[in-house]
């Protein structure tokens, strides 16, 4: 009786092992089928999405979801991400859409990469840019983005731009 206990447990220890496999398949199969645009064009390309939209596509709790995802990678043709990586806060755009926040820091980043060192762009002049683009972001959310991505304010750019062209 004893043996029949152990095979037993090993029995139900392999079959939740397996359970768990084909739960984190199929959250990164829902992933990569919600995220294609970011795998084939950059983070530009991302779409906002949350725990709650693959937990509901999958008939998952959102806990369970969470789960999954912590402490998971994916190996993509763009480098080895985290899933939780995949998962972006929504933000409105001017037609009524919706933009993730990484396509928002992408396109940031960009813009801050081709202005011009001698006259960097300020917060509010980003998010006019952005505005432009039919992206509604506030300046401050710009500030916290900069901060984030480690990209100094425009007063330490122009100082620094100053410098590099002396």
């Amino acid at each position: 009786s004893f043996l029949s206990k152990q095979l037993q447990e090993a029995r139900w220890l392999l079959r939740s092992m397996e359970q768990r496999l084909v739960t984190i398949q199929r959250v990164a199969e829902a992933i990569v089928q919600k995220q294609r645009a970011f795998l084939e064009y950059g983070e530009v390309a991302m779409k906002p999405l949350a725990l709650k939209h693959i937990a509901a596509q999958l008939s998952l709790h959102e806990s369970t979801v969470c789960r999954v995802t912590n402490n998971k990678y994916m190996a993509t043709p763009r480098g080895v991400f985290e899933f939780k990586h995949f998962f972006s806060r929504q933000l409105a755009t001017e037609a009524g859409g919706a933009c993730s926040a990484t396509a928002v820091r992408a396109l940031l980043k960009e813009l801050i990469t081709t202005e011009d060192p001698g006259r960097p762009l300020s917060d509010a002049k980003l998010a006019t840019l952005l505005s432009e683009q039919g992206l509604r972001v506030a300046r401050r959310t710009i500030t916290k983005y900069r901060t984030l991505m480690r990209v100094p304010s425009v007063e330490v750019r122009r100082t620094l731009g100053r410098s590099q062209s002396m």
